[in-house]
């Protein structure tokens, strides 16, 4: 599916690697301005070069999403250069560990919930004035199946990833008026750095490259989505939309 998005301001988090990068990389290819945020200059470095070889073009914003007035800070720079944002990708997020939960401590739940919710959260508190000035606003929060199977020993990933659903739901209620329109994606086992993290022993030649998980989030960006507040599952490069309990 083809998506136009030419003058659009897109913002992605977690864009230095991974799903993050390929999203970008495919946001710039479609015609977006992207900007770019995470903690590796490197990363970001090395996505500016793809995307320039594209003949797309980005901003880089080097920080972590522990800093909150750094977030804060970012909703007003992007006003004062653009005036406004079309798309949101929230991507980036941290494992944790894989342990019984009350072997986990507490500086590693904390840092789990600091990233993946309260920064998730500061996000839309930061960027939601600049999103609902585009004229067809549109926000992808990533989210993962461990939200609803919650394995043994995935507690605070599990939990944190259930939480960042709850928000994105939450918001697209409160804007389902205004043309903004919001949804969660569960990218499903992908080949990246956090996977292999938690499964170790996997090959990642089994699993589907960001790439392909990445072209297929591209069209809920696009000006003609129309529903908000659903989840979607990436399977075989493609979305399903997740039905979830009212």
């Amino acid at each position: 599916m083809s998506v136009n998005l030419k003058d659009k301001i897109a913002l992605v988090t977690g864009a230095s690697r991974g799903i993050g990068h390929f999203t970008a990389l495919e946001l710039a290819k479609a015609g977006a301005h992207v900007i770019a945020c995470a903690r590796t200059v490197g990363g970001l470095e090395e996505l500016d070069d793809a995307i320039k070889a594209a003949g797309g073009s980005a901003t880089l914003v080097p920080f972590d999403l522990a800093d909150m007035n750094a977030i804060d800070a970012l909703g007003g720079s992007i006003f004062e250069r653009w005036g406004k944002l079309d798309i949101l990708v929230a991507n980036a997020g941290v494992l944790g560990v894989i342990s019984p939960i009350g072997h986990v401590e507490a500086k590693v739940f904390e840092k789990v919930m600091t990233i993946n919710v309260t920064a998730t959260w500061r996000l839309i508190r930061s960027v939601e004035p600049l999103l609902m000035r585009s004229d067809a606003g549109r926000a992808v929060i990533l989210s993962s199946a461990a939200a609803h199977r919650c394995r043994p020993f995935w507690g605070p990933y599990s939990a944190s990833k259930a939480a960042v659903e709850a928000l994105a739901r939450t918001w697209a209620g409160e804007t389902q008026s205004t043309p903004l329109r919001i949804t969660s994606v569960d990218p499903g086992a992908t080949r990246t750095a956090m996977r292999a993290q938690a499964m170790p022993g996997e090959d990642p030649e089994t699993l589907p490259h960001p790439r392909e998980v990445a072209q297929a989030i591209l069209p809920l960006v696009g000006p003609d989505v129309t529903e908000t507040g659903k989840l979607f599952v990436v399977r075989e490069n493609r979305l399903v939309d997740y039905r979830m309990p009212e």
